[in-house]
C-alpha cells in the first residue's frame, strides 16, 4: 500500500498562479488544496495540510496577518511565503512571523519544489531532534558538541559554536537578522556583531568563505544553514 500523498495548501488570489502551482506540484506526486483568500485558507486548514504556500497579497485580510492566524493555530505546519519582488521589509516580517522560507516572484517550479523539500525537512528534524546533523561533509553532534569537516574536528568559539548551533536547529529555515541577534545576545540590536561571527564561523567550515556551501546569506535578510541530509 503506497503512502498518502503530502498534502500543500496553496493560498493565492491569482488563478494563474494557482494552476502553475496544482500542476507543478502535483506531476511531482503531491495533493494540492487550494484557497483564493484568507477565509477559504483558515477553513482549509481542518484539511491537515503538510506544508503551505502563502502569498501575502491577498483580497479579503492582510497577508501578515493571515500568517499569524495560521502560526496561531498550528505551530509546526511549515509556510513557504510568496512576495513582490523587492518586498524586502514584507520577507523580513514574514520570516518573523513565523515562515519557514519565502520566494520572490516569479519564480522557478524547480526552485519552489526545493524549498518545499527543505521545509519539510526542517520539520521532520524538529521533531526527530537528531543528535548528529549532517549536511554535505560537515556534522554536528549536538550532543557532545563537535564539530568536523570531513574527518577534520574544527574548534569553534562559544559563541560561534552557539550561531552553528541555532542554525543547525533551524537548518533549511532563513532566519532574519533580529532573530539571531535575539538568540545570541538578548539586547544586542547591530547587525554587524553577527556578521562578525559569521565571517569567522565561514573562515572554519567553508572550503572557501567568499562562497560558501552551508551558512548562506539571505541579502538584506539574514542567514540560512544548508538543508541536512
Amino acid at each position: 500500500m503506497s503512502a498518502a500523498p503530502i498534502k500543500v495548501l496553496i493560498i493565492d488570489d491569482e488563478p494563474p498562479i494557482r494552476k502553475l502551482l496544482r500542476m507543478g506540484l502535483t506531476t511531482q506526486g503531491y495533493e494540492t488544496l487550494e484557497a483564493p483568500n484568507g477565509k477559504t485558507a483558515l477553513e482549509m486548514l481542518a484539511e491537515g495540510p503538510a506544508v503551505i504556500i502563502l502569498d501575502l497579497g491577498l483580497p479579503d485580510v492582510q497577508g501578515h496577518e493571515l500568517l499569524r492566524t495560521i502560526r496561531a493555530r498550528n505551530e509546526s505546519v511549515p509556510i513557504v511565503v510568496l512576495s513582490a519582488r523587492g518586498d524586502e521589509a514584507g520577507k523580513v516580517q514574514a520570516l518573523d512571523l513565523g515562515a519557514d522560507d519565502y520566494l520572490t516572484k516569479p519564480f522557478g517550479m524547480d526552485e519552489l519544489l526545493a524549498r518545499l523539500r527543505a521545509a519539510l525537512r526542517h520539520q521532520l528534524q524538529v521533531k526527530g531532534e537528531r543528535p548528529v546533523f549532517r549536511t554535505g561533509d560537515l556534522s554536528v553532534d549536538l550532543v557532545r558538541r563537535i564539530v568536523k569537516v570531513g574527518e577534520r574536528e574544527i574548534k569553534l568559539s562559544p559563541k560561534e559554536y552557539d550561531l552553528l548551533r541555532v542554525l543547525v536547529q533551524h537548518a533549511g529555515k532563513v532566519l532574519t537578522h533580529r532573530f539571531l541577534l535575539k538568540e545570541l545576545w538578548d539586547e544586542l540590536t547591530d547587525a554587524q556583531y553577527l556578521r562578525v561571527y559569521v565571517r569567522q564561523l565561514r573562515q572554519k567550515i567553508e572550503a572557501d568563505p567568499e562562497r560558501p556551501r552551508f551558512v548562506l546569506t539571505e541579502t538584506g535578510i539574514g542567514y540560512r544553514l544548508k538543508a541536512g541530509d
